[in-house]
């Protein structure tokens, strides 16, 4: 058997990347009337069309404890036609497919402190600034609005991937905390920058793709991450959060 050429090879990787969402398992989210725990999870899935190729959409969904249907907070660009807030909170089901693109789960937290974090996170997008405003590149997108919540909410230590193009953008800020809530990010309207920190792992932005080398494995344009997300802990803390 000949040996495949690197340029097969990366192309085997990059169509791998793009079916996964389509090929992962559904279900990821307990029915809300079996478990009595706060949860918090946050979630990706390809975008539509030729964007998905590119990118993601993400998106956050929460359950207080004893609630018995989640919330999802997340962006969608195309609200502002007739409304005057990208910005959707609303009950759904959180790992349904994406315009028929399966998601794939970013980080969890559930049990006792977690109901102190759904606070914290409706909290922090009822603040979110780009509320009235998107554009799909460099941002504020629907990864830009995550990226928020993860830097108010640093407990999530959400790791979004390469794909999530977005989570960079700042705005008029050049300096901040990674997108994760932790270390720190130089950033240039999006397209220029670099973070650092021990979730992230190390990530270089160059006009919105990002290379990256963290914890949870390599992070590439379109590939978005060869390596397993790092759920978190399934619990957040023993005893609930003081702010």
């Amino acid at each position: 058997m000949r040996p495949m050429s690197a340029r097969s090879a990366l192309r085997t990787l990059i169509l791998a990347a793009i079916a996964s969402p389509w090929l992962a398992d559904w279900g990821a989210a307990a029915e809300p009337r079996d478990t009595a725990q706060a949860v918090v999870q946050v979630y990706g899935a390809r975008a539509r069309g030729v964007k998905g190729w590119f990118a993601v959409h993400t998106w956050v969904a929460v359950k207080p404890s004893d609630a018995t249907a989640y919330t999802v907070y997340e962006v969608i660009g195309w609200r502002l036609r007739w409304s005057d807030s990208a910005l959707v909170v609303r009950a759904r089901q959180p790992d349904a497919p994406w315009f028929g693109s399966k998601p794939e789960l970013y980080v969890e937290k559930r049990g006792p402190g977690v109901d102190e974090l759904i606070k914290r996170i409706d909290k922090a997008a009822r603040d979110y600034p780009y509320a009235q405003e998107y554009t799909l590149w460099p941002g504020p997108n629907s990864n830009t609005f995550t990226a928020w919540i993860a830097r108010h909410v640093p407990e999530l230590e959400l790791d979004l991937p390469a794909t999530a193009i977005g989570k960079d953008y700042l705005g008029s800020t050049v300096f901040a905390a990674a997108p994760s809530g932790s270390g720190f990010q130089f950033s240039l309207a999006g397209l220029l920058g670099i973070a650092a920190s021990g979730v992230d792992g190390l990530e270089l932005n160059l006009l919105g793709l990002n290379f990256g080398v963290g914890p949870c494995g390599l992070k590439l344009p379109l590939l978005g991450r060869l390596g397993t997300p790092r759920l978190g802990e399934a619990i957040a803390t023993k005893k609930p959060l003081e702010r």
